[in-house]
């Protein structure tokens, strides 16, 4: 069988196609990944050889441009499905596994347009644009937001399950702002790092490439031991801060930690459920429908994350819910958190996906 698995953009939609890959190459089928020139696709996967074949479509966003930058990013996106078609026919497909983000469009529509199953993963408690367009011709719609999915589980890879734990108090502290980084998580951790330091609890810091020197310089101002990671023992040495900007290893860096700052995109989110750390969300705020608002109010209704815009994060934000999380209502949490996961959720879907295209 045969599997075009296409969409990405960002980290949080490309998270779940490797997911989705790892089940797929278990199980031996041929995987064809079709996605962008831009974002972080090529990152990801430009030099995985589980797929049989890559394909890299000149496209851009189309959301949050103006009007002539919508215009560009259109016809960029047209010439791109022409290519998607030729593929898809050249490929010979059994069906289309769309993960969203603008990546996704041309292989998506193309599924359409040519009659192929079309299988749509939505991350976020708000449907994305063109999710929310391709939805009426999608085979099966997954969305762990949805009472409709016949699956509700995201599909989160196995080593954020293999490395989790119940937290029962609170000495470490992860600020994670995604892939990129975020500057308003990052500003806020360094305006933490004395009083935290104070107080006996660790920072680990994930900040971005784009802000790391600038992040450091600041830390460097301060009466702290500042540790830069560089491999997974450092994870044991003695400091105040770890900083670095990225990592592979996420779900060995989420062990060593018991509580977290972080965005609310979709991925990150669920992985740190998975991994059960109680977490601070401050939602992007200029995400496409504010999605991230709405994925992090999911938690907060279930009483198991907090939620703060973030032109609402002072410090005493963290402060007050720290004085919350009693040992009891942090382990509570924790073990909870882990039960909206499965670590068998994408197998699951997989076996869904073939039922359905049986038919």
């Amino acid at each position: 069988m045969k599997v075009v698995i296409t969409g990405g953009g960002t980290g949080g939609h490309l998270s779940v196609a490797k997911a989705f890959l790892e089940e797929f190459d278990k199980r031996g089928y041929e995987c064809i990944f079709v996605g962008s020139m831009g974002g972080q696709d090529r990152v990801y996967f430009g030099d995985d050889n589980r797929f049989a074949k890559k394909y890299f479509l000149q496209t851009k966003g189309v959301v949050n441009q103006r009007i002539l930058g919508k215009i560009g990013s259109l016809f960029q996106h047209f010439k791109a499905f022409i290519e998607a078609l030729k593929i898809l026919k050249q490929e010979r497909v059994d069906f289309v596994l769309s993960v969203g983000g603008y990546s996704a469009a041309p292989a998506a529509f193309g599924a359409v347009f040519l009659r192929l199953p079309l299988i749509i993963h939505e991350q976020n408690a708000r449907i994305g644009r063109l999710n929310n367009l391709l939805k009426p011709y999608a085979a099966v719609f997954f969305s762990s937001y949805l009472e409709t999915s016949p699956i509700k589980f995201y599909p989160v890879r196995k080593e954020f399950f293999e490395y989790s734990r119940v937290r029962e108090r609170v000495d470490k502290i992860l600020f994670i702002g995604g892939s990129q980084g975020a500057r308003a998580i990052n500003n806020f951790a360094l305006s933490m790092a004395m009083d935290l330091q104070k107080r006996g609890i660790k920072i680990f810091h994930q900040c971005g490439k784009n802000d790391f020197q600038r992040v450091l310089e600041e830390y460097h101002k301060l009466p702290l031991k500042i540790k830069i990671l560089e491999t997974m023992e450092d994870l044991k040495d003695d400091f105040d801060v770890l900083l670095f900007d990225f990592s592979k290893n996420m779900p060995k860096i989420f062990e060593a930690c018991d509580f977290a700052v972080s965005r609310a995109g979709a991925s990150s989110l669920w992985e740190l459920c998975a991994n059960g750390i109680v977490t601070l969300f401050v939602p992007y705020p200029y995400a496409a429908g504010n999605h991230q608002y709405f994925n992090a109010k999911f938690l907060e209704d279930k009483e198991l994350g907090f939620l703060c815009e973030e032109k609402d994060l002072y410090c005493d934000v963290l402060w007050n819910i720290l004085e919350l999380l009693t040992q009891r209502t942090l382990s509570k949490m924790s073990r909870e958190l882990q039960r909206e996961t499965h670590i068998g959720a994408t197998g699951q879907m997989v076996d869904c996906i073939l039922e359905r295209i049986k038919k």
